[in-house]
């Protein structure tokens, strides 16, 4: 299996089972019930959808939330794999971002502020001075309005949620629209749409936590790790960019070849709380999809593949899971996770190197994320 990484970085030979397609029409189904309703009484769907060979995608419309994914092991035994909660209720009080759709920006921006055509704006802030993922309320705590689909690509969820001018003070009414899509290659594509009416910046993702043995089932420390980046922006103590971008080489953050995730974690400086929380500059790639990473699962055999047209990742150890009770009560604690956020850089609209995350008034922002899920002996 060829994969599409800088030729600096060493191939992967690991032999990989996929499950295959069905032969013929698709056996895809779609499932709506109601989740829960919200305190002013909005009603929240939850869709599952399922493939042919078992995998399940649940998705609710409750800030656009990838609520499980259920994929097999080597000998066929299936586990959900992406942490968060058994009811509505559970996301509602959440302040972790379980598996939501991070915006209208997703990572950081310094001290809340930005200027853009000359005029400087304020941000709600919610990370000590800093705003993160869209503000106190942000994305992931709006109720989108969702509906089944049905492609040729597979089956699955689109999700809309308009974003008002001055909304968590982001200038610009902001169209959004989110699809996540299952087929029977076992692909989980999510592809994000934005459409403003004055120029903002714009940076979504998907900021679920995975940890392939299973949700709540110990730590993620010896899953392997490969990352298609030979750089990363270095941040200040507030986790803020300097704008720098440098080299991973000699570092705990070079994963250019697979490596357990805990192998250099105690290598890390104690402002990072334990576990990495870097943004990755991506190597470029000619293909419509850049890899983002490889992550393998020794004991289960699970791997996932990530794919992205982003510029950058975030890889997130889960450093902040204090032990609080997530699906079935189970106790999620540090590293029960990690998260791979293909995005644009953090703080990007005040570092004018940095890849532009502004859309301007009439403009349309496509990106899209792609998992491939299979097993390895």
């Amino acid at each position: 299996m060829e994969l599409n990484l800088c030729k600096k970085l060493v191939p992967f030979t690991s032999l990989i089972f996929c499950f295959s397609c069905t032969e013929g029409k698709s056996s895809l189904t779609i499932q709506t019930e109601e989740f829960g309703k919200t305190a002013d009484g909005q009603t929240v769907n939850l869709y599952t959808i399922k493939n042919a060979n078992g995998v399940e995608l649940k998705v609710s419309e409750f800030g656009a939330t990838l609520v499980s994914l259920k994929v097999p092991d080597r000998d066929g035994n299936f586990e959900d794999i992406i942490l968060g909660y058994d009811n509505l209720e559970g996301y509602i009080n959440d302040n972790t971002f379980q598996g939501v759709i991070a915006g209208r920006y997703a990572n950081r921006i310094a001290k809340g502020k930005f200027t853009l055509d000359g005029q400087e704006y304020t941000l709600a802030t919610n990370d000590g001075e800093n705003h993160l993922h869209g503000g106190v309320e942000g994305f992931g705590k709006k109720v989108w309005k969702g509906e089944e689909l049905k492609t040729d690509e597979g089956a699955g969820v689109k999700l809309t949620y308009t974003s008002k001018d001055g909304e968590e003070g982001y200038p610009g009414n902001l169209e959004n629209t989110v699809k996540y899509i299952l087929n029977d290659k076992n692909e989980l594509k999510i592809v994000l749409k934005s459409k403003t009416d004055k120029a903002t910046p714009v940076n979504l993702t998907n900021h679920a936590y995975f940890n392939l043995k299973g949700e709540g089932n110990g730590t993620i420390l010896e899953h392997k790790l490969q990352l298609n980046a030979e750089e990363y922006t270095p941040v200040d103590d507030g986790l803020i960019p300097t704008g720098e971008i440098v080299s991973v080489e000699g570092t705990p953050l070079d994963f250019t070849e697979l490596t357990a995730i805990g192998s250099r974690i105690d290598q890390l400086d104690k402002k990072f709380h334990g576990g990495y929380d870097h943004n990755f500059v991506l190597t470029e790639s000619d293909e419509p999809l850049s890899m983002v990473c490889k992550v393998v699962e020794p004991e289960s055999g699970r791997v996932m593949e990530i794919y992205a047209t982003m510029p950058g990742t975030q890889f997130y150890s889960g450093n902040f899971l204090d032990g609080f009770k997530g699906k079935g009560g189970k106790a999620y604690n540090q590293h029960y996770a990690f998260c791979i956020e293909p995005q644009y850089y953090p703080d990007s609209p005040n570092k004018p190197n940095f890849p532009s995350c502004i859309i301007n008034a009439g403009e349309e922002r496509k990106e899209t994320i792609l998992y491939k899920f299979s097993v390895e002996e």
